[in-house]
This record gives C-alpha cells, sequence and structure tokens, in this order.
C-alpha cells in the first residue's frame, strides 16, 4: 500500500492505494507550516473513520463512513507532492547564502552571474560570485584548462563569508561534465562541509538559464534538509515507518536523499502530480489536463502520458531558468476566486483561499465567491444551497459562462496541432464547470478526480533523462547517438531507483543545431520504471542501526 500526498495552497490531499484501487481519501487546511497539514491529513487518513469517496463536497462538509483503521506496518511508502521550495523562492525565505562559481574565463566576462537576478533575490542570497578559467566548446574542446590555486581562493574567500552551499557552472558542461567535478573536488578538499551543486546536473544547455537554476538549487540546499528531516518527523509523529519520496516536476519521485540534493525538482510538481493522476483515472495518455483548486486553475497536456515539457526558458520568481518544467498554463481561477459584479460579471484573480468556508455566501458568509455561483446553478452541493437561492439568475448563468469559457480559451492556447483534444477535469473546484465546455469535443470527470494530485503523486515513478549535445560524424551516426542517449537515460533511472527490467523510454526528441559548427544535434530522451522499494524488514533494520549509531 501507498500514501500520495500533495499540498495545495488551500487543501492537504492525502489518499491510501492498494495497487491501483483508492481506499480512502481525505482533504485537510493546509497550514501555515505545511507540515502540520500534511500531519494532520496522515491521521486522517489512517484513523478508522475517513472521508466518504467521490463526493464533490469539501472535507469539512463530508461524511464518514466507518473503516478499520490502517496498520501503519502495512504502509510501503509516502510521496509527497509539496510546495515548500516554491514558496521559499518566490517570497525570498529561508534562503542560504550562496557561492557561485563560474568556469569560463577568458570567455563570457561580460555578462556575471546572477545579472538579470530579481533585487529581492540578491538581497535574500547574498551571493558571492566568482569568474574562473575552464570550460568547453560544444564540441568537448576545452576554452581553457581549470587552475586549481584559483579555485583554492576561492575557498578560501568562501570560508571567511562562512558560506556553505555552491553553484558551480562551466560552459556546455551538459557535453562535458569533467571541469565541474574537478572543481567540486578542490572546493571539497579545502572545505569538506560545503553543499555543492552542479550545473549539468541541474539545467539543460544555456549558460545563464542553467547558471540560474543551478543558484537557485543551492540556495535551497539547507531548507531542504530541514523540509526532509521535517517530513519524516511527521511520518514517525503518526506511527508511519516507510520510505518518504518526493514528487519530481517531470511527473517522477526521487527519494530524500535526492531531494536533499536537488530540491528544485520539485518545483512545479502539483501540475504534474494532477495531470499525472489524471492519466491514471480517466485511462487517457493524450489529453488535455484541467486542474482547478480552491485559487488557480492549471491547464496542462498530457503526451503518453507524462506532461508535455516546457521547450524553452521557464520564469521561477522572476529567475530564467531552462530545467525541466511541465508545460503548463495558470489563471486566477477556483474555488474561493471572488466574483465581481456588474454587466459584465468577472471572476478571480483575487481568492479567499482557505477561508473559503467562513467566508463564502453558501457557508454563512459575506463574499460572493464562484463556489456560490456554481451551488446556485445546480453544479454542486456544498454548503447550504439556501443561502444562494436569491442571487440574480442573469449574474449565476453569465458567471458560470465566464469561467467556462476562460478555462475552455486556456485548453485551446495549449493545442499545438489542428487535432482536437479531449479534456480531463481534476480538482476541488472542478464542480465549478459545466459537462460540456465550449469548442471542446468531449469533457471527462472521473471518480476521485478531486484527490487526482494525491493519486498521481501515489503512482509515481522513477525516471532518467538526458539533454545533450551530440556531433554527428562519419564516424559516429545519427542511429549510434540517439542508441546512447537512450542508453544513458535508461541507466540514469536504474540508478535512481527504477526496477531494471520495468524501464522504458517514454521521449525522443531530436533537434538539429544550425548556429554551432559542424552537424550538431540536440537529443532530449526520457526514460520511466518501476520504483523498486526496500522491504518492510529491510527498513526496519535499517531504522535500528540509525537508533544504535545515534
Amino acid at each position: 500500500m501507498r500514501v500520495g500526498i500533495d499540498v495545495g495552497g488551500t487543501h492537504t490531499d492525502a489518499v491510501l492505494m492498494a495497487g491501483s484501487t483508492v481506499l480512502a481519501e481525505v482533504k485537510a487546511p493546509t497550514t501555515a507550516d505545511v507540515t502540520g497539514g500534511i500531519v494532520a491529513a496522515l491521521r486522517r487518513l489512517l484513523a478508522g473513520a475517513v472521508d466518504r469517496p467521490a463526493v464533490d463536497r469539501p472535507a469539512v462538509d463530508r461524511p464518514a463512513v466507518d473503516r478499520p483503521a490502517v496498520d501503519r506496518r502495512s504502509i510501503d511508502a509516502v510521496m509527497i507532492g509539496t510546495t515548500h521550495f516554491t514558496n521559499a523562492l518566490v517570497t525570498g525565505r529561508r534562503l542560504a547564502p550562496t557561492g557561485v562559481v563560474r568556469l569560463a574565463l577568458p570567455a563570457t566576462a561580460a555578462l556575471p552571474p546572477l545579472v538579470d537576478w530579481p533585487d529581492r533575490l540578491i538581497d535574500a542570497i547574498r551571493p558571492s560570485a566568482f569568474l574562473c578559467h575552464g570550460g568547453h566548446e560544444f564540441d568537448g574542446r576545452p576554452i581553457s584548462p581549470l587552475r586549481p590555486d584559483e579555485l583554492k581562493r576561492v575557498a578560501a574567500a568562501l570560508a571567511g563569508k562562512e558560506i556553505g552551499t555552491v553553484a558551480i557552472s562551466s560552459v556546455f558542461s551538459p557535453v562535458n561534465a569533467e571541469l565541474e567535478e574537478a572543481a567540486a573536488d578542490i572546493l571539497l578538499a579545502e572545505l569538506p562541509h560545503l553543499h555543492i551543486s552542479l550545473s549539468h546536473q541541474i539545467g539543460r544547455i544555456g549558460l545563464l538559464e542553467r547558471e540560474n537554476a543551478t543558484i537557485v538549487n543551492a540556495c535551497l540546499r539547507e531548507l531542504a534538509d530541514e523540509i526532509v528531516d521535517a517530513f519524516a518527523q511527521a511520518l514517525a509523529t503518526v506511527g508511519v515507518n516507510a520510505p518518504l519520496f518526493l514528487s519530481q516536476n517531470d511527473g517522477t519521485l526521487m527519494d530524500s536523499e535526492h531531494t536533499r540534493r536537488y530540491p528544485v525538482r520539485t518545483f512545479a510538481s502539483g501540475p504534474t502530480n494532477s495531470m499525472r493522476g489524471a492519466a491514471f483515472l480517466s485511462e487517457l495518455s493524450d489529453c488535455a489536463v484541467v486542474d482547478i483548486g480552491g485559487t488557480t486553475t492549471d491547464v496542462g497536456v498530457l503526451t503518453g502520458g507524462y506532461p508535455r515539457q516546457a521547450s524553452g526558458e521557464v520564469d521561477i520568481g522572476g529567475v530564467r531558468t531552462n530545467f525541466r518544467m511541465p508545460d503548463v498554463l495558470s489563471i486566477g481561477l477556483g474555488g474561493g476566486s471572488r466574483v465581481t459584479r456588474g454587466p459584465a460579471p468577472r471572476v478571480g484573480p483575487d481568492s479567499v483561499g482557505f477561508q473559503l468556508t467562513e467566508q463564502s455566501l453558501v457557508f454563512g458568509g459575506d463574499v460572493l465567491t464562484a463556489t456560490d455561483l456554481a451551488v446556485a446553478a445546480g453544479l454542486a452541493d456544498i454548503g447550504d444551497p439556501s443561502l444562494v437561492r436569491g442571487l440574480d439568475r442573469d449574474l449565476v448563468r453569465r458567471g458560470v459562462a465566464w469561467m467556462a469559457t476562460a478555462v475552455a480559451d486556456l485548453v485551446e492556447r495549449m493545442r499545438i496541432s489542428a487535432a482536437p483534444l479531449p479534456v480531463v477535469i481534476v480538482g476541488g473546484g472542478s464542480v465549478l464547470m459545466p459537462s460540456d465546455l465550449p469548442g471542446v469535443p468531449s469533457t471527462h470527470r472521473p471518480e476521485h478526480h478531486a484527490v487526482a494530485n494525491a493519486i498521481g503523486a501515489a503512482i509515481g515513478q522513477v525516471g532518467g533523462d538526458v539533454d545533450r549535445l551530440f556531433a554527428i560524424t562519419a564516424a559516429v551516426t545519427r542511429e549510434e547517438v540517439l542508441e546512447q542517449a537512450r542508453a544513458e537515460a535508461i541507466e540514469r533511472a536504474v540508478s535512481a531507483g527504477a526496477a531494471p527490467g520495468s524501464v522504458r523510454i517514454v521521449d525522443v526528441n531530436e533537434v538539429h543545431v544550425p548556429y554551432l559548427p559542424g552537424n550538431a544535434v540536440r537529443v532530449r530522451v526520457k526514460a520511466v520504471g518501476d520504483l523498486v522499494l526496500p522491504s518492510a524488514a529491510s527498513v526496519d533494520d535499517e531504522q535500528e542501526q540509525q537508533w544504535a549509531t545515534s
């Protein structure tokens, strides 16, 4: 059995699954510290009375059903999708002072590291940047050799400023990573306590954006240790002794140790979990997914059962990055969105959020929300419907039409071919949508749609991906290049914890790069496989050894 948890801005959703069967589901309010909401959701999920599945009502208004309490020892794994790290970057809080080392001289000096960062984030991470010699051309030829003495001086400067986390980037390191790894070895020899993030492990081709992503990862490393420890403590609090995994933004999982090293990979894992859960529930592998929560609506596209990845730069908190992220469009429309009255009613982007059950009309409040419109239109049975019977019928009709049109427009913007896309609607706010959307050939609202995000976390697999430049020559053919990339992606998936026999290639993308000399081609390959879980006995043995050591 697996437990899947997804932390949203309004609710923390949790599901208990045995194989492909959903045994129980709960929604608990997201707390300010996030971890408290996870503990509350777990306690309710594992207790004898849980929310009745597939009821379109918020957790506070759902009847409970009796069921024996879950034996904690029967849980094989816990998967969590979290907003901790995204929130930290967006708010600029709890970010560590960070050293930035770029291996590129004598090139790239015109644009130093962090050149385009917002001032608020510069103030938050208090960076110390260093330009050093090194780097490679696109075909692996060195720009200049590494200078160990230069890096030893960098280590001394970092020690003087008491900086404990460093981002190292090098020109074309996804093609040849040896200089980044050598620089890391030199710095660690001088300062063994350093947390080091290497750009070839984080981002894609493109120095500045890859470097930015690596800096973001580095400044979150200390927070990652705190969060992983807090999650482990949350599981211990409810008596669960099972392996912990966190959701990545490509629809796969990573264990707690990988999370400590790569916290940036959790960004946008919420929409990704919803899309993976939608594919599982609807049995559609190619479709658009509309995920409506309490505050926002996210629309993405599934290709082969996995989210389509953004092909270019991604802006996160004002920082341009190029690491893997799902291609998602979002608007401020959710169950708690405020409704602006008038000749042309508008819904959102302002929202009452987690105060929906206090401020909306159907719960006795005085704020007209999207949920009130849905209840008045007969789309949902939430709260006390008698409290919205007096709403102007024309306002209700036009408000619901506005929401349906806004979502249909997002779906249309995500379409990249002439073929129409079926739409799967999930999320607790999916009750806002009528059964048909303008211009959409078919809509699906599967059972358990309200907790699709938690289901997506619970069914997560393990992945490995490759994004590299190759030179096709007379000695190295295109077929050999593609086979090398596939083999490397499979190897990375297995090393990340996938069962070797279960790994398959789910995406291959090949783009010729005419602006580089020679016959250069950029190859992106993604492989996924089933997670290998340790036996309960081995987990207990490991825990006992940790206790004995401590």
